[in-house]
């Protein structure tokens, strides 16, 4: 079915989406993930929110300007149909028309990490570091708060995160 969805270019429902995500959310060791490109609207967001039952603790948004987003997509070389100019523009319009009410309600909530987007890979990782960083001290602050007495909890708590 998904497959046939994609064939026929349309866009899989959020709701297969988001189960599909669940699964292997489900079927991982890990208890920490990264979502890349996920949600990509607020159906998404809600879909996902109302399956799995809890909101991210917080959203990294690149922020990059248009022609630098043009130029990186067609200096990728995948080698798509739809990589030129003008389809890309408008790729990123409808990316901008979807995004933008996800990113405002993440904004509203205090859980979104604004990343300049500008620059070399490396110097675009050293700006996301701090937000994992940040989300790190968030945890620690919270875990010790609830955690009693923290001679007795610390190390174990801390060794969680």
């Amino acid at each position: 079915m998904i497959l046939n969805t994609i064939k026929e270019g349309k866009i899989v429902p959020s709701e297969v989406t988001v189960k599909l995500i669940l699964k292997a959310i489900e079927s991982s060791e890990n208890d920490r993930f990264l979502f890349d490109g996920f949600p990509r609207s607020e159906e998404n967001r809600m879909a996902y929110e109302r399956v799995v039952g809890i909101e991210p603790d917080f959203v990294l948004f690149f922020d990059c300007p248009e022609e630098e987003m043009v130029k990186r997509v067609l200096n990728r070389n995948q080698g798509r149909v739809d990589d030129n100019i003008d389809t890309v523009k408008e790729r990123l319009k409808v990316f901008t028309a979807l995004n933008l009410p996800v990113i405002e309600y993440y904004s509203e909530k205090g859980k979104l990490y604004k990343i300049d987007a500008t620059g070399t890979e490396d110097e675009i990782f050293e700006r996301v570091r701090p937000a994992f960083a940040a989300w790190r001290l968030q945890k620690l602050s919270l875990i010790l708060s609830k955690s009693g007495d923290p001679r007795t909890h610390t190390s174990l708590q801390v060794n969680k995160i």
